[in-house]
């Protein structure tokens, strides 16, 4: 027998005595009584017992331990409380049920944690329907939905996972985007984040001898264990995983200083709304009652830079001077790079690489949601512990024996993510975890014939019909789907499922392992608003900001679901104004309305359409195409995110970028502050131009803050 399922069963065997007891026992009674421990001599004994009890407590069970008036360890008495063991019942209203029915059957299969997601269920709704043999529901559709993305990214977050769990240093090699670098790494992991489609790793980098964070697509290679130590540190006490979520891009890294951006009235009401927890607003003493200045701190100049260029006319740096100064050098280098075609390097030859290149395509190619593995199981690589599976099987199989009900093993198989050889495996382990004496738990046999099992359970087998406590990998699976969706189902509150389930667990799990961050902003008042439309069939009227031409629509429209994408979150409408189907993004939507007009369905409404296209990739349906030179300075970036279509010998790249609107593809050129430049079409190189003099040559802005 392989020594983890000896260890397993010790385990389960030592959880069951110590509960069938009901009363502290003594070292010498689980060394004679307790499965696995009776052959060992007594130093062996206490190696074992110890080592396990360890194991134990890391998964949240912890034993009691009364000794002694004079500390003789050989005097130490042992117990297991039942709420040790045990998860308290959730009493979760049927509204919070379907709430989890829908956004947890939504990520099943395509979630990274699917398989540990799926213990925690049962053990959460432990009596009641599992929300994942729910049917389908159709008014929320997910394009994001924290998949590992390729069988490479995927095994290295599943040792990452482990190595968090485990308090274990790791090595790897690290290919560094802004120094266009790889060297090797020695990290202690404390945390994981996940933050626009892609997973970061939160550790101390030995090397820097700080906190770092690593993207895990920029990962080359094995990640690799650095000691055979059982433990390797400890994570600070005072790490908050909270700080690096609730960051701006900009704001990444160390604080450079304040800057100070005026906002026109047209987009202040949007920048508050969903940029204003990276600073502040205040109102200034303009004539507009509107404008208002915008103040938050940076760490990266140039990405502060882009973003507000990226809001073209409607904002204006207005300091600190030194970033004045380079903000007017770069849209200096717009102006003139686009007031004639500039020259470029000769082209690199067909099948050869530029300086940089095959760094690049490997982020590319591992940043994409899915490898080439394909659908199912290969992209849920974070499996729960074992232990975790046989406590949830043992409850199954000793429910089906009271009820003498036979389970098909092919639903089994199928509950559990398991294989059939898995679960004749798990099921002879259960075979032998007893109470001691020889009293067991319960007695499984598969009917071959049938395909069937049965159950004979034990008298005490009481001991697991309740649901155990959720193990570190389950709770952070359960928790993190849920912050994934947030509050947008119509069905119910996501935000009271969680609270109940985090006061359940003592702690809140998010704090322990996984985060799951917002890139958008605080939508969450609209989301309920259009989620009670979608749910009573009712018209709405929005306000709309339409940012690729800087206007505002009123628009009234028949809302049939919410669904998530790279930019953030969308309400999937039919305009019967424009007789077609339109997603509205709810961080540009200034003002909702839901009318007394309610609608039909229409059976020609696909609400999910576009999942698998722009939504996850970013590239919208595109009438037109633009050729773009990107500077060396960033041409490493661009082939990690942009479909490159030449190399030139001087690092830089030519891209094709699809766009439907010149207004769209103006601001994405000057988010690029001055490393972009668009050859062709002439048209939207002049409207690049057009719109960079007038920036140019725009007065300075002095402003008074009321």
């Amino acid at each position: 027998m392989a020594k983890d399922t000896e260890k397993l069963i010790r385990q389960l065997s030592l959880i069951s005595y110590l509960m069938a007891e009901r009363r502290p026992v003594t070292a010498m009674e689980i060394r004679r009584d307790v499965e696995g421990y009776s052959g060992m001599n007594e130093d062996a004994f206490a190696r074992r017992f110890y080592a396990d009890r360890a194991e134990l407590d890391s998964l949240g069970i912890r034993l009691t331990v009364e000794r002694a008036a004079d500390g003789a360890a050989e005097q130490e008495n042992y117990s297991l409380r039942s709420e040790s063991f045990h998860l308290k019942p959730i009493a979760f209203s049927d509204q919070e049920l379907a709430a989890l029915r829908t956004a947890l059957h939504l990520l099943d299969g395509e979630f990274a944690y699917a398989e540990p997601l799926r213990l925690a269920l049962q053990q959460i709704t432990w009596g009641r329907p599992s929300p994942l043999q729910a049917p389908e529901q159709q008014t929320v559709a997910l394009g994001i939905t924290a998949s590992a993305g390729g069988h490479d990214l995927s095994a290295r977050l599943a040792k990452i996972e482990t190595a968090i769990f485990r308090n274990k240093t790791i090595t790897f090699d690290y290919y560094t985007m802004a120094r266009d670098e790889t060297g090797s790494r020695r990290v202690d992991p404390y945390h994981l984040l996940f933050q626009g489609g892609q997973f970061y790793l939160l550790g101390y980098a030995h090397e820097r001898e700080a906190i770092r964070v690593f993207r895990l697509s920029r990962i080359l290679g094995k990640v690799s264990y650095a000691t055979k130590a059982e433990h390797d540190f400890r994570r600070p006490a005072d790490f908050d995983p909270r700080s690096y979520a609730g960051r701006a891009e900009w704001q990444l890294g160390e604080e450079q200083g304040t800057a100070e951006i005026l906002l026109s009235g047209r987009i202040a009401w949007q920048i508050e709304r969903h940029f204003g927890r990276y600073g502040e607003t205040r109102s200034t003493e303009s004539g507009d009652p509107e404008q208002r200045i915008f103040i938050t701190s940076y760490a990266n100049p140039r990405l502060l830079i882009s973003w507000v260029l990226g809001l073209g006319e409607q904002a204006q740096l207005v300091g600190p001077s030194s970033l004045l100064e380079e903000m007017r050098r770069r849209i200096a280098l717009v102006r003139d790079r686009h007031a004639e075609m500039p020259d470029l390097a000769p082209r690199v030859a067909p099948g050869a690489r530029a300086a940089g290149a095959r760094a690049g395509e490997h982020g590319r190619r591992h940043s994409a949601r899915r490898g080439s593995e394909g659908e199912g199981r290969t992209d849920t690589v974070i499996r729960p512990e074992r232990f975790a599976r046989l406590v949830t099987l043992a409850g199954i199989l000793i429910d089906a024996g009271r009820a003498a009900r036979r389970l098909s093993v092919a639903g089994v198989c199928e509950a559990l993510q398991v294989t059939e050889e898995e679960l004749r495996e798990d099921i002879a382990v259960l075979n032998v975890v007893n109470f001691g004496g020889g009293s067991y738990v319960l007695y499984a046999e598969i009917l071959e014939e049938e395909g069937e099992i049965e159950v004979d359970p034990e008298p005490y087998s009481d001991n697991f019909d309740r649901p155990a406590r959720l193990l570190p990998v389950e709770a952070k699976a359960l928790v993190a789907a849920i912050d994934l969706v947030g509050e947008h189902i119509p069905e119910g509150s996501l935000a009271s499922a969680r609270e109940r389930i985090v006061n359940a667990l003592g702690e809140d799990p998010m704090e322990q392992g996984l985060q799951v961050a917002h890139g958008g902003g605080d939508d969450a008042e609209l989301a309920r608003a259009i989620s009670s439309a979608i749910v009573g069939r009712r018209l709405v009227e929005i306000d709309y900001y339409k940012e690729s031409e800087d206007q505002f629509s009123l628009r009234r429209v028949e809302p049939y679901a919410l669904v998530n994408g790279r930019e953030g979150w969308y309400v999937a409408s039919f305009d019967p104004d424009k007789d077609a189907m339109r997603h509205f993004r709810l961080d540009r939507i200034k003002r909702v309305e839901i009318c007394e007009q309610s609608f039909q369905p229409r059976p020609e409404v696909n609400p999910a359409a576009g999942i698998d296209g722009w939504m996850r990739t970013g590239e919208v349906p595109a009438s037109r195409t633009a050729r773009v030179w990107i500077s060396p300075e960033r041409a490493r970036w661009a082939r990690e995110s942009r479909r490159v279509v030449e190399e030139r010998k001087d690092g830089s790249v030519v891209v094709e970028l699809g766009f439907a609107g010149t207004d769209w593809l103006v601001r994405e050129i000057l988010k690029e502050a001055g490393d972009a430049v668009v050859l062709e079409p002439q048209d939207a190189r002049e409207a690049v131009h057009a719109l960079a003099v007038k920036l140019a040559d725009r007065e300075p802005s002095a402003v008074a803050v009321s």
